[in-house]
C-alpha cells in the first residue's frame, strides 16, 4: 500500500482481480457458501488487489489482466477514448491500472492508460474552461476520480485567472521607488 491513510489509495486497492491458485490453501473461506474451507490448485478467483498482491509476492497465485482492462475497453479507447464510461468499468481506473500492470505483465495496460489520459486529458481541460455547469453534470459522471480532480484544479484555475484579469490585485509600485534621494552636501 503505498499511502496507509489515503482513502483513494484503500479504495483502489479494493478492486477485484481474478487470480489463478498455484498451490492448494487450506483454511482459507474465500466464498462463505461452500462446503469446504479450502482452494485448489488452480482454482480461479476474484481477490481483492491487496490479498491478490501479498499472496502474488508470495508466488502462491498468478494474476491475470482484470476486465476491466479487456480487449472491449482497448477497442473502445482507441476508437474515441472520450466518450468511454470508465467511471464505470472502475472509479479509480488509472491508479489500478497502475498497480496491476506490474503484476501481470502485460505491457498493453501501460500503452492504454498512457493513451486514455492523454486523449482524455485534453477532452477534460476543455470541458472546465469553456462548458456550462448543465453540459459538465453528465460528462462528471463518466470521468474517474483522477480525472475529476483534474477538473476541478483546471475550474479552480480557471476562476482564478478570470478573477485576476477582471481586476483582482495587480501589480504594485514598490514605495522605495517613488522616493528621491538626498542630495550629498
Amino acid at each position: 500500500m503505498a499511502n496507509y491513510y489515503n482513502i483513494d489509495d484503500i479504495l483502489t486497492e479494493e478492486e477485484f482481480v481474478p487470480v489463478v491458485f498455484h498451490r492448494a490453501a487450506n483454511g482459507v473461506i474465500i466464498d462463505p457458501g461452500s462446503e469446504t474451507n479450502s482452494v485448489e490448485q488452480g482454482a480461479k478467483v476474484e481477490l481483492p488487489l491487496w490479498l491478490a498482491q501479498e499472496l502474488y509476492f508470495r508466488q502462491a497465485v498468478s494474476i491475470s489482466v482484470p476486465a476491466c482492462f479487456n480487449q472491449k475497453t482497448r477497442l473502445e479507447i482507441q476508437a474515441d477514448a472520450a466518450c468511454v464510461d470508465l467511471k464505470s468499468r472502475s472509479p479509480y481506473f488509472y491508479e489500478f491500472g497502475c498497480k496491476i500492470a506490474p503484476l501481470v505483465g502485460d505491457k498493453t495496460v501501460e500503452i492504454l492508460l498512457l493513451s486514455a489520459f492523454k486523449i482524455r486529458y485534453k477532452e477534460i481541460l476543455t470541458k472546465a474552461y469553456t462548458a456550462a455547469y448543465a453540459a459538465t453534470s453528465k460528462f462528471l459522471t463518466l470521468i474517474t476520480k483522477e480525472e475529476t480532480n483534474l477538473y476541478e484544479a483546471a475550474q479552480t484555475s480557471m476562476a482564478a485567472f478570470k478573477k485576476w484579469r477582471m481586476g483582482g490585485p495587480r501589480f504594485q509600485r514598490a514605495s522605495v521607488l517613488g522616493r528621491k534621494r538626498k542630495p550629498i552636501e
